[in-house]
């Protein structure tokens, strides 16, 4: 669990599954148009990722983001992250980032891997910024993705 003031970043429990769909379609819906259909994390189990342990939840009070996130490999695999509208511009999505990247750490994991879609131009400047390089573009289950990896220091 990661704690800054009073924002922690805990693993979902089956009691948070509504407010992280909520979050979700908020986070993401604005993407539809830009895509042409849902994005992939909209239609996400999430209740199969709660019971594997992938999902975290940032909450100061409330829920407000969540990321899913699993080993594979050597690398931590960040699979969806989403931070609630009314939250967004805060460094919350850094927070949940830098949360990845500490349980790889702690893992003894070499890196940290991810996709976006083309399509969602904001994340494609973001990533860099946060250190990560783009390793790939491919088309993947009807979905134009860009692959970032960012290895992280030795212990």
């Amino acid at each position: 669990m990661m704690r800054r003031g009073d924002l922690s970043i805990r693993p979902a429990t089956p009691a948070d599954a509504p407010r992280v769909r909520e979050i979700t379609e908020a986070a993401y819906a604005r993407y539809i148009p830009r895509i042409g259909r849902r994005p992939a994390p909209m239609d996400a189990d999430i209740a199969a990722q709660i019971v594997a342990g992938a999902l975290q939840v940032l909450e100061t009070g409330t829920v407000l983001g969540a990321v899913v996130c699993y080993p594979d490999g050597d690398a931590m695999h960040l699979e969806t992250l989403a931070v609630a509208p009314e939250a967004t511009g805060q460094g919350l999505g850094r927070a949940l980032i830098a949360h990845v990247e500490t349980q790889a750490a702690r893992l003894g994991l070499a890196k940290v891997t991810l996709y976006t879609n083309a399509k969602m131009t904001e994340n494609l400047a973001i990533y860099p910024h946060l250190g990560y390089s783009e390793v790939g573009r491919r088309t993947e289950d009807g979905f134009d993705r860009v692959f970032y990896e960012k290895t992280l220091r030795a212990p």
